[in-house]
C-alpha cells in the first residue's frame, strides 16, 4: 500500500523538495530556545515584513551565529562553560542550540539585533515583479 501525500496529485509538479522540507520540519521537536514570529505589516514596497524573536538570555553576541543557506535560516548558539567556578547550586547550564526556519522564495533577512536577552531577526519580502511570458506554439505536419 503506497502512502498518499498532499503533493501526490499529478497537477502539482516539482514540489518534491517542499514535501521533504515539511517532513524535516515535522521531525524538529526541540522547544529551546522559545521564539515568537510576528507580522509587522508591509511598507516601502514590501509585500510582507516579519520579525523572529528568540529568547537567548545568557548568550552574548559572540556566542550567536545567524546564517542563510539557500532558503533555510539557521540560528546557532554556543556558550562556553567556565571551568574555574565552584558552584554550590547549578541550575543554569551552559548549553547549545540550533534553530532552523525555512524561508519562502523571495524572503530576505534585513537585520538582527540583540537586546535584553532577546534576539530579533527582521525579514521582508519585496513585491515581486509581474512577468507575463508568451509561449509560442509550434506546428508540425
Amino acid at each position: 500500500m503506497s502512502r498518499m501525500t498532499p503533493f501526490s496529485s499529478p497537477l502539482l509538479l516539482g514540489f518534491d523538495a517542499m514535501e521533504k522540507t515539511l517532513e524535516r520540519i515535522a521531525k524538529n521537536g526541540d522547544g529551546y530556545p522559545p521564539y515568537n514570529i510576528e507580522r509587522l505589516g508591509g511598507s516601502d514596497g514590501c509585500l510582507e515584513r516579519l520579525r523572529i524573536t528568540l529568547a537567548v538570555a545568557g548568550f552574548a553576541e559572540s556566542d550567536l551565529d545567524i546564517s542563510i543557506e539557500e532558503n533555510q535560516l539557521t540560528v546557532r548558539g554556543k556558550q562556553v562553560d567556565e571551568g574555574d567556578r565552584e558552584y554550590l547550586h547549578r541550575g543554569i547550564a551552559a548549553r547549545q542550540f540550533q534553530r532552523m526556519f525555512v524561508l519562502a522564495d523571495g524572503m530576505r533577512v534585513t537585520g538582527a539585533a540583540l537586546k535584553n536577552g532577546l534576539l530579533a531577526i527582521d525579514l521582508d519580502r519585496p513585491e515581486p515583479e509581474r512577468l507575463v511570458r508568451k509561449i509560442n506554439i509550434s506546428v508540425t505536419e
